[in-house]
């Protein structure tokens, strides 16, 4: 059995993966997500399926992660595979951003994965593959848009992270990187391009993120992947 995170898992493409993941009975998940509501109803979208997932509400940027390790301990001493796909976005210019922005921002998309990931440690399995959800917004030399500076810049941060974990854990069987993706049908994608039509769909997507999720790290480590037909 493959134990697998996700984080964000209530919605979007994180509730996409989730499904998707879902279809293999030997897959168990840990569910993690700050809307309680929004779990509920994806339990009961799955309850009566022979899914084997486990539901937490959490909250990446304020609970207490010794309590989220206790918790997933209690079920599992190991982890296979952690989805980090819990994102926020602000679309502000520049000038308008404010503090209180910047901090939900940087500390969804970056400082919340960097210590999810560093409590998690003690718990990943042989060859445990830690696959981060970015953006083409946070590669250098990609296409950048108005608004979206703050968003764009902790994808970025969270990229470099993924390089930097790799070459510090490349005498380990861990590996890390990282999907850049571009266009998807999301709510956060109307929230930066309102009135924009991409061609990817969430489960589209989903279906090649779990793939690369269970398979990638046989092949490669502390890669930044561009997963995109357009930008938007």
């Amino acid at each position: 059995m493959k134990n697998i995170v996700i984080t964000g898992a209530s919605g979007g493409i994180g509730k996409a993966i989730a499904l998707e993941l879902m279809k293999d009975k030997d897959n168990r998940l840990f569910l993690i997500s700050r809307n309680n509501s929004l779990l509920k109803n994806l339990a009961k979208e799955i309850e009566s399926s022979e899914a084997k997932f486990v539901l937490i509400p959490f909250d990446l940027i304020s609970d207490d992660y010794n309590k989220l390790l206790t918790e997933i301990k209690n079920i599992t001493e190991s982890i296979d595979i952690l989805i980090n796909n819990a994102g926020a976005l602000v679309n502000k210019q520049f000038e308008n951003i404010l503090p209180e922005d910047y901090y939900y921002v940087m500390e969804t998309n970056f400082r919340a994965p960097f210590f999810f990931i560093q409590h998690l440690l003690p718990l990943f399995n042989n060859n445990a593959h830690i696959v981060n959800i970015t953006s083409m917004g946070g590669v250098q030399g990609s296409v950048k848009f108005p608004g979206l500076s703050l968003y764009s810049a902790s994808k970025g941060a969270l990229n470099i992270l993924t390089e930097c974990l790799a070459a510090e854990f490349s005498g380990k069987t861990v590996s890390f990187n990282s999907l850049a993706l571009g266009s998807v049908e999301t709510p956060m994608l109307a929230q930066a391009f309102p009135g924009y039509k991409p061609k990817v769909s969430s489960s589209s997507m989903a279906e090649y993120i779990a793939w690369f999720a269970l398979n990638a790290n046989k092949w490669m480590n502390g890669k930044i992947i561009q997963v995109a037909l357009s930008t938007p």
